[in-house]
């Protein structure tokens, strides 16, 4: 009997840990690809809890993704970890107690796709009355197994993340960009509904106000940025995205989005820029990015921008003057009021940790779908 007593004591001992792991602070992310293939020791930025990875060349433009471990769209249930986006519902318990009462971790696959896309006319206009008969969907050159879900986002609470450069490249218009990102933040961000944070970056991210509801907070972190240093653009996106907005805690579906105002000239970061939009990615983050290249000719930078709003389903703005920073800022308001979001079963996924190509087609003529590109498949 006393044997048995103490056996019981034990179990419950093993479940009390368990529960507690439940609330411990979010397990690291892993670094980026590139950090496994140098030995060498990056600089961490100065919020950043984990050392970046380790530096390596841009990749070309039209490089292909690279798939790793950690999957954004379907993901796999840990006994004492939440999944860090709203791709599914997760599984997770105890199994039944066997001879030695041991408890056992349950993993379960979630294979579910949500996509939040936009759809414009022919002159640019956003159309928000369509039915899900009027789209089709490509996973991996296959149609989905199932649709499970599809409906008009305009009032899904949304996490923005604004990354403001910093660095002396742009000192001759920072204050006035300060002023526009303002704006937006004061007629986007709803109190007790959406919630946002700041970074400013040059050669480290910082972040002056981390996630709140109050404008008047954020504005304070906007105006706390000061420009000086280098510029490390990649370091900061990647950041943004697996340190702020893939751990975010939040009770149902929101909508991730980041808007990056920069000249898009990076010589500092320790991730390349595939590897900052692979993690944008695996995050489900639409990246809006806003030039602040005000030369008029064929920047380099705006090129860069202009891949990364495109790989995520974002949309890139080149101001020509200044001034028209602030209306770009009114766009990406209005399309994050203006969007779609599907939810599907892929056919025939397979848990091997690759990119799958993913396409959103309209059925009617004259209609354009802006979306990401893909996801990656679980890995084993």
């Amino acid at each position: 009997m006393k044997f048995s007593t103490a056996i019981l004591f034990l179990s419950l001992g093993a479940l009390v840990a368990s529960a507690r792991g439940q609330n411990a602070d979010p397990v690291e992310l892993p670094a980026a690809p590139s950090a496994s293939r140098s030995a060498a020791q990056p600089h961490a930025p100065s919020t950043q809890p984990q050392t970046p990875p380790a530096p390596i060349d841009p990749a070309p433009a039209n490089a292909a993704p690279t798939a790793s471990s950690t999957p954004s769209d379907t993901q796999t249930a840990v006994q004492t970890q939440a999944p860090p986006s709203n791709a599914g519902q997760t599984t997770t318990a105890p199994a039944p107690p066997s001879q030695d009462d041991s408890i056992t971790t349950i993993r379960h696959v979630v294979n579910e796709v949500n996509v939040v896309f936009t759809v414009t006319d022919k002159h640019g206009r956003y159309v928000k009355n369509l039915k899900r008969e009027d789209f089709k969907v490509v996973d991996d050159n296959k149609p989905p197994e199932e649709i499970r879900s599809f409906h008009a986002e305009t009032n899904l609470p949304l996490e923005v993340g604004l990354l403001v450069d910093a660095s002396n490249s742009v000192r001759d218009r920072f204050k006035f960009e300060q002023e526009a990102a303002t704006e937006f933040l004061n007629q986007t961000i709803r109190p007790r509904y959406d919630q946002a944070f700041v970074v400013g970056f040059d050669a480290t991210p910082e972040v002056t106000q981390d996630f709140t509801d109050s404008t008047e907070k954020l504005s304070v972190g906007v105006r706390s940025l000061r420009p000086g240093g280098g510029t490390a653009m990649y370091d900061a996106l990647y950041f943004a995205c697996r340190d702020k907005l893939m751990k975010a805690q939040h009770n149902g579906p929101v909508r991730r989005a980041v808007i990056l105002l920069t000249d898009g000239d990076d010589n500092l970061s320790h991730v390349s820029r595939e590897e900052a939009i692979e993690m944008a990615q695996r995050a489900e983050v639409i990246v809006y990015t806003i030039s602040t290249n005000m030369k008029g000719d064929d920047h380099h930078g705006d090129k860069v921008l202009e891949r990364i709003s495109d790989s995520t389903g974002g949309r890139s703005y080149v101001p020509f003057q200044l001034s028209e920073v602030a209306n770009a800022f009114a766009a990406i308001q209005e399309e994050l009021r203006s969007q779609y979001a599907i939810s599907y079963k892929p056919a025939q996924l397979v848990a091997d940790g690759r990119y799958r190509a993913l396409e959103i087609l309209p059925q009617h003529k004259g209609l354009r779908v802006r979306s990401r590109h893909g996801y990656y498949s679980p890995s084993k």
